[in-house]
């Protein structure tokens, strides 16, 4: 039997319910009798609040880039579901996604596993079946109870620890980064990036109960900015007998210098324990070639036209103080909408000291708040708002509002991001040419 896209979408989206038990019982029986496709390769499994993403691109282009044959699982997807499996930097099929779930579809049902299950177990065998040497591994949700931790890297990475997914995780930080920290494992050694001391604390006691080794930003390995300029940034960075000065990298945010030090420091671990040598100039070459999608990425540069995945308060606090230093002087309009769960008054607050003009919009997302919602809050601080019935009603106005020199930031939920993109990819595809 032939399924679309969307009939299969749906199908494993009725599986998934909107707060799954947290256990592993499941996914352990899963796999067992999937025949364990999560051995049959290495690699790096990252977690942490904000950040994961962009650190897992940039470690399956340093893995690209030295020759490794690389597969990464990342969640969630902007646009599309495949977006979640990259076999050798590319898309996996999504004929393939399909024959492999309907491989082990009794299974699943067998097992009554969810929607995220199912996704990360699909991974596992396809990475599996294709021999492939490194893993990228992102943690869904947490990281003791999450599907993903029944992979046992050569590196683990936790980028920090902010307040998100409070109903599922718990409500103080501490709390939070003892569920980070369950990706710890006996003889992996951990990469930390830059987190407080009180969530800090819980993950290098949960180390040194495992016997870890844990390199840290800061003390053992430092990335520093250089400059911060549209299109990308530059710094440096140290780690050991590894000093790289003046990297370049396509991805834009003083908090990405501390992301691409995270996978660098994990990348050079990695080579040491597999016994091949880290070029400088593949480094290089990796950084101005990060595949990842809307996370600071720029989609024109007249007017600027910035998406952004930002959608916590860790999150929108570096993307405020990096328009601050990428764009001191000019005037910011913001496209938002914001899912429902988020701390989205505070959000909007953040974003109402920075905006001279918002465009509140619906995105497709049944968790989205509503767009009276969005406008009562930035009321509260007299920034100029309107709200549209669409994400691509809201860009078009915005951009028709935006004179050449104006910065336009869309963001707010990652679901806005991707059609934001959609929307801008047809409006370029119908513009005239000049």
């Amino acid at each position: 039997m032939h399924m679309q896209y969307q009939e299969f979408l749906d199908l494993i989206y009725q599986k998934y319910s909107g707060n799954v038990k947290l256990e592993l019982n499941r996914m352990i029986g899963l796999l067992a009798d999937m025949g364990n496709p999560e051995k049959a390769f290495g690699g790096f499994h990252v977690g942490g609040t904000n950040g994961k993403g962009s650190v897992c691109a940039t470690l399956e282009a340093l893995c690209l880039a030295h020759g490794k044959s690389t597969a990464m699982n990342t969640s969630p997807h902007l646009i599309d579901y495949t977006e979640r499996f990259r076999i050798q930097g590319r898309e996996v099929d999504f004929q393939r996604v399909l024959d492999t779930f309907h491989r082990y579809e009794e299974l699943f049902n067998k097992w009554d596993a969810s929607f995220f299950e199912i996704t990360t177990a699909i991974a596992f065998a396809m990475f599996a079946e294709d021999r492939i040497e490194t893993g990228v591994i992102e943690v869904g949700l947490g990281g003791r109870l999450d599907a993903t931790n029944l992979f046992v890297p050569d590196v683990a990475v936790i980028t920090n620890i902010g307040l998100d997914h409070v109903k599922t995780l718990g409500p103080t930080k501490k709390i939070i980064a003892g569920e980070k920290a369950g990706i710890i494992k006996r003889g992996v050694p951990l990469v930390m990036g830059k987190t407080e001391p009180a969530p800090a604390s819980v993950i290098l006691h949960a180390a040194k109960a495992k016997d870890v080794p844990v390199y840290r930003y800061g003390r053992d390995w430092t990335a520093h900015i250089v400059s911060d300029r549209v299109g990308g940034m530059c710094f440096d960075y140290h780690f050991e007998e590894f000093h790289f000065k003046a990297l370049s990298a396509n991805l834009i945010g003083e908090h990405q210098a501390i992301n691409l030090g995270c996978a660098i420091t994990a990348f050079i671990l990695y080579a040491r324990l597999k016994g091949f040598t880290v070029s400088e100039k593949a480094v290089r070459h990796a950084l101005e070639h990060i595949n990842w999608q809307g996370r600071m990425q720029l989609l024109s540069s007249v007017p600027v036209l910035i998406v952004d995945g930002a959608h916590n308060m860790h999150g929108i606090t570096a993307l405020i103080s990096s328009l601050k230093k990428i764009y001191p002087r000019r005037k910011v309009r913001f496209l938002v909408s914001i899912l429902a769960d988020k701390n989205y008054p505070e959000m909007l607050r953040l974003i109402c000291s920075r905006a001279s003009e918002i465009y509140v919009a619906q995105n497709q997302s049944d968790r989205a708040a509503s767009v009276e919602e969005q406008l009562g809050e930035i009321n509260k601080y007299g920034t100029p708002a309107k709200g549209y019935s669409s994400v691509k009603e809201a860009l078009e106005a915005a951009l028709q509002d935006c004179g050449p020199n104006d910065v336009l930031v869309a963001g707010g939920s990652l679901y806005t991001v991707g059609e934001v993109i959609s929307a801008f990819r047809k409006r370029q595809a119908h513009a005239p040419s000049h």
